[in-house]
C-alpha cells in the first residue's frame, strides 16, 4: 500500500492522486498542509527536509517532488499507462513535465496565488497581469503542439499530460481573459472525459 501524504486541493498532491487512480494503485492518503499542518512537524521533516507536499512512501522508499513521483509510479505499472515505452516518445514525455517546471509553472502561480489565495486588497496586480501574459503565450505553445497531436507526447495519454492537465483546469476556472485555443480546448476536454481527472483534480479551486 502506498501512504500520500498531501491535501487534496494542492496542484502538486492532484499530480500524484490522479497518477495512481490512472493506474489503479490502491494508497492512503493523510490530509497534510496548509490548514492541516503536519508538514511542520520534526517527523515529517525527516521525510521531507522542505517540509511540502506531496510525499509517498512506498516498501520503504520515501518520495517527494511531484513529478518525481508521477514517474516513479509510473515505472512500478508493467503495463505502460503512464510511461511510453518507446524511449523518443518517453523522452518527450519527459520534456513537457519539465517544461511545465521551469516555464508554464513559474507564470502560472503568482496568478493563481493572487487570484485564488489572497484577499482582493492585497493581490499584486502588475505581477498577476504580466505572469498572465507569459503564461498565455505559454499555453499558446501548448496549442501548436496539440494541432498534430491528440496527447503532449503523442496519440496517446501519457504522464505528460498529468501536469499540465492541472494547470489547464486552473487556466480555464480562474477569472482571467483567455484566448480561444483551439486544440487546447480539445484537449482538455479529451481530459475531461476521465473519470480520475473529474473526480479528483476538477474541484473548486481553493
Amino acid at each position: 500500500m502506498i501512504k500520500l501524504w498531501g491535501r487534496k486541493n494542492s496542484i502538486n498532491v492532484q499530480k500524484v492522486i490522479w497518477a495512481l487512480e490512472e493506474l489503479g494503485m490502491p494508497y492512503d492518503r493523510i490530509d497534510a498542509g496548509m490548514a492541516f499542518g503536519v508538514n511542520n512537524t520534526p517527523e515529517f521533516k525527516i521525510m521531507n527536509p522542505n517540509g511540502l507536499v506531496p510525499v509517498i512512501e512506498h516498501e520503504g522508499l520515501i518520495l517527494w517532488e511531484s513529478h518525481a513521483i508521477v514517474r516513479y509510479l509510473a515505472t512500478l505499472d508493467s503495463q505502460g499507462i503512464l510511461m511510453p515505452q518507446a524511449l523518443p516518445t518517453r523522452a518527450d514525455a519527459d520534456r513537457w513535465m519539465e517544461w511545465y517546471s521551469t516555464t508554464l509553472w513559474p507564470n502560472l502561480r503568482p496568478v493563481f496565488w493572487n487570484l485564488v489565495r489572497t484577499a482582493p486588497e492585497a493581490r499584486d496586480m502588475a505581477l498577476v497581469n504580466t505572469s498572465l501574459q507569459h503564461l498565455t503565450n505559454n499555453f499558446k505553445i501548448v496549442d501548436q503542439l496539440l494541432a498534430s497531436r491528440d496527447f503532449l507526447a503523442g496519440s496517446r495519454f501519457s504522464m505528460a499530460d498529468i501536469p499540465m492537465g492541472v494547470a489547464a483546469f486552473r487556466w480555464f476556472e480562474m477569472p482571467i481573459d483567455r484566448p480561444d485555443l483551439a486544440h487546447l480546448n480539445a484537449w482538455y476536454q479529451r481530459l475531461s472525459e476521465r473519470p480520475a481527472f473529474k473526480q479528483h483534480c476538477q474541484i473548486p479551486l481553493t
